[in-house]
């Protein structure tokens, strides 16, 4: 394939400020009127993140935005300023912006002579080597900026971090500091490999991590996993710390969460759950398509009922003991299922509130779709949703 010069002043005129801010939440403030300038809002009246003032609303070429402290700039200013929340690859951060602008242009995303001969060079590790990680302790006075960008606070950090490390991949080259490790342990609580985040949107996995029977598991209280009652599986480490920041007031004692790391192996759920004998499972996965997929794949684990699942055009269809189960892939899946199959609720759904396509994005206020002029009764029932959200069947 070959490789295309990015023209940024093409990409600009496709990709506005307006588009980029409401994809990252924030909101048309309605208040301050719609003229020449438009205010942009992340956050809510009681918790105000953040406002940009946006010129040229109908020309995206010319768009630019400012702050009432001064700052100002362009779109490629609010995305270089929001790089870690957008999932993409790069050898730095222009490479890596220019991608997002491409995504937002709906045009073929840059694709870079170094990325493909990183990607020819890296070969295949098949067994995870502790020693080619260096690790140390996060300190609760020095917390990485990565938590907070994602809304998460200082003390869910704090609590968690005995199931959190500062890793430093020794043969890499082209980073020589550290990000956040998520270790993965397996039933005999030892480590094999990491789930790995970092600024700048970094997503990965330790070489040879063992992603088939191995998770991040933070049970608490820690190693006492017969008193552990409740198991929360996630995709992402991210989304179960926000989801243990949100709900903590209401959350049981005794429990676990759990990070498939954006896979799903059956033998991740089972070596989980043969951890803690007297748990209950519950799929708290993103609410997408391949989220109920996901959660249909763990009850049949956990119910022992094979299952075959096919996408339909109005959702998914459930195959099993001869019985073929349409699921609306909007409503919890164990009620549709239930009506024609017998099953033990060895599992439970505490699913994110509907706007939102995950825990983090929920606890970072980021909807799936820009509501622009939600009114004060739509406010009230979403909060009212959230307050009520608890470990439905």
């Amino acid at each position: 394939m070959a490789e295309y010069k990015v023209n940024f002043k093409e990409l600009k005129s496709r990709v506005g400020i307006d588009d980029v801010a409401y994809s990252l939440g924030y909101r048309l403030d309605k208040k301050a009127g719609i003229g020449k300038y438009v205010e942009l809002v992340l956050g809510d009246s009681r918790n105000r993140q953040d406002t940009i003032i946006v010129s040229n609303r109908r020309d995206k070429a010319s768009q630019t935005f400012f702050r009432r402290d001064g700052s100002k700039g362009d779109v490629v200013t609010l995305i270089r300023e929001n790089l870690d929340r957008f999932v993409v690859s790069g050898d730095n951060e222009w490479q890596k912006v220019a991608k997002v602008m491409a995504r937002f242009a709906n045009m073929p995303e840059p694709e870079y002579k170094q990325e493909r001969e990183f990607y020819r060079g890296a070969g295949h590790t098949s067994e995870f080597d502790p020693k080619r990680y260096e690790t140390k302790t996060i300190d609760s006075a020095n917390i990485p900026r990565l938590f907070s960008q994602r809304g998460i606070s200082d003390e869910s950090v704090r609590t968690l971090s005995p199931f959190l490390t500062l890793i430093r991949d020794t043969k890499n080259e082209n980073f020589d500091g550290y990000n956040v490790g998520f270790p993965y342990t397996d039933t005999n609580n030892e480590v094999r490999g990491y789930e790995i985040r970092g600024m700048g949107g970094y997503k990965s996995k330790a070489a040879g991590t063992n992603s088939s029977s191995a998770a991040w598991v933070a049970d608490m209280p820690q190693g006492d996993s017969v008193m552990v009652k409740s198991v929360f599986f996630f995709e992402s480490a991210f989304d179960a710390m926000a989801f243990y920041q949100m709900n903590r007031a209401t959350l049981p004692d005794n429990l676990a969460l759990v990070s498939l790391g954006g896979t799903f192996s059956d033998g991740q759920i089972t070596d989980v759950m043969q951890r803690f004998p007297n748990a209950k499972a519950f799929d708290c996965f993103d609410n997408d398509v391949a989220g109920r997929i996901y959660g249909l794949r763990m009850m049949a684990l956990l119910e022992d009922i094979p299952l075959k699942i096919t996408k339909t055009d109005k959702g998914l269809m459930v195959e099993a003991k001869g019985k073929n189960i349409e699921i609306d892939t909007q409503r919890p899946i164990i009620s549709q299922v239930s009506k024609s199959l017998s099953i033990r609720h060895r599992m439970g759904q505490w699913l994110p509130p509907k706007a939102f396509k995950d825990w983090n994005d929920c606890l970072m206020n980021k909807p799936m779709e820009p509501i622009i002029s939600a009114t004060k009764s739509d406010r009230d029932s979403n909060l009212a949703e959230q307050r009520k959200s608890s470990m439905k069947l």
